[in-house]
């Protein structure tokens, strides 16, 4: 492997070492050792689900095109991820409810387990179904093991400030050093040991096991509040009046699904961008240098917010102008250093390179991104209606990708790059918005809008 990439994954480990390392201790809190117990079983779980996702996710596209699909064919493999996830991601938080938190973090594993397997075959058929477990399964992991965490925390009795001890590093872990490490162990299985592109799913399947016994060994079973999941169309008839009454929850969740869309669109864009002519790149190692480079945007966003002078609304003007920025970079390069249609299974070429600075600048966006837009959510979307509306904001993203990838084999892929680059420039261009008139009052209070929508529902019935 090339000394590139050692440089760039040593600059960037070296940055966030320093960053973190200059940060004082005076926030910590003081727990009880039931607590501790609590947590570090709940980080454990979660971490060993978050191996299991990201051990996959820089295989995926490798893989489908080790069995011969074209970018269409591929696309369209991605399409059922996301239109499942679209299709039940809306649903499934009521179905955890229900039917109990434990048992949906269950479910999941065994989902996701299904879907390793169906990658061993290389008929279409077997890997569409194991796209759509897929699609699934991530609706699953971001919505039932929250949910649960969130309730036996409170059914124990333990202070409400001590839950965002297990929230921050459960992110720092299972978004950070996991993702990395996962990357690094996925690198080192298909590269040096040779067992090929399948070899990370097996080891994902392995660690979503071994977390599926944790859960059923030590966790307990909690169910939602039936009078909250009894009707999902009168939650979401609910969330459509909190955002069409209020200018500051429809441009957030706007922003988010034009950053969100970029993100999940450059997942499946970055392959192709970095070997053009099947240039042998280190899959893991670039992934793990990316979740570093998220890792470093996280890190420089938790000390912007600790400031009191740095308003979000404002820094995050210019993290979409520089993530808008970043992915015109493969443009650019395709005019200015021309690739080498001869040059084929060799390394990664000198716009390549460049383009490797330019995502991972887009990966530092991304890790500001993440605390930043918890931040806004925090502060704009009522408390009462905060999952529904979120899941509601997820529709028109997975729309977004499932067409932007059913139609990716029709433009070259400076086109997408453009695409979604535009896309950033304009989430730059609302979060202006907001930042403007983010020091308004709320049109409506969160009860009086549930309230005149308990009262409509008579006259539609009528």
């Amino acid at each position: 492997m090339e000394i590139f990439y050692y440089m760039v994954f040593g600059g960037l480990a070296a940055v966030v070492a320093a960053l973190e390392l200059s940060k004082s201790n005076k926030d910590r809190v003081n727990t009880s050792s039931a607590f501790n117990s609590f947590k570090n079983n709940y980080l454990l779980v979660y971490s060993l689900m978050m191996a299991g996702d990201w051990l996959q996710g820089p295989y995926v596209y490798y893989l489908y095109s080790t069995y011969g699909f074209g970018k269409g064919e591929i696309g369209q493999l991605f399409i059922a991820g996301f239109g499942s996830s679209m299709l039940f991601g809306t649903i499934v938080g009521s179905l955890a409810d229900k039917q109990g938190r434990k048992r949906a973090c269950v479910t999941y594993c065994i989902t996701y387990i299904l879907s390793c397997i169906t990658k061993h075959s290389p008929q279409y058929k077997i890997l569409m179904v194991g796209r759509i477990l897929g699609g699934i399964a991530t609706s699953l992991l971001f919505s039932a093991f929250e949910s649960w965490l969130v309730a036996e925390h409170f059914k124990r009795g333990f202070e409400q400030q001590w839950l965002s001890v297990t929230f921050s590093k459960a992110i720092f872990l299972g978004n950070g050093l996991v993702a990395i490490v996962a990357g690094l162990f996925g690198n080192f299985l298909v590269d040096s040991m040779n067992l090929g592109p399948v070899s990370p799913f097996d080891a994902a399947a392995i660690f979503l096991a071994i977390g599926m016994a944790v859960i059923l060994s030590s966790w307990s079973e909690n169910y939602g509040d039936p009078s909250e999941s009894k009707d999902l169309l009168t939650q979401f008839k609910g969330a459509a009046v909190a955002i069409a009454s209020d200018e500051k929850i429809a441009l957030l969740g706007a922003i988010q699904s034009l950053f969100e869309g970029s993100m999940y669109t450059f997942v499946f864009l970055w392959t192709p961008a970095l070997s053009p002519n099947d240039e042998d790149i280190p899959h893991g190692f670039i992934f793990a240098t990316f979740m570093l480079a998220s890792m470093l945007g996280s890190s420089i966003a938790s000390r912007l917010l600790a400031r009191n002078t740095v308003k979000v609304e404002s820094y995050m003007q210019i993290v979409f102008v520089i993530s808008s920025a970043s992915l015109m970079l493969p443009i650019l390069t395709n005019f200015l250093v021309p690739a080498d249609p001869k040059k084929k299974s060799g390394s990664i070429s000198f716009a390549g390179c460049l383009q490797l600075l330019g995502f991972c600048t887009f990966e530092g966006c991304v890790g500001l991104f993440w605390p930043s837009i918890m931040k806004m959510r925090s502060q704009y979307i009522p408390e009462e209606a905060r999952s529904t509306i979120m899941n509601f904001f997820r529709i028109p993203l997975n729309i977004f990708v499932c067409i932007v990838l059913y139609n990716v084999n029709a433009f070259p892929i400076t086109v997408m790059f453009g695409m979604c680059s535009i896309f950033l420039f304009v989430a730059s261009i609302l979060q202006r918005r907001l930042a403007a008139i983010g020091e308004k009052p709320k049109t409506e209070d969160w009860a009086m809008m549930k309230e005149r929508t308990s009262e409509a529902e008579p006259l539609n019935d009528a």
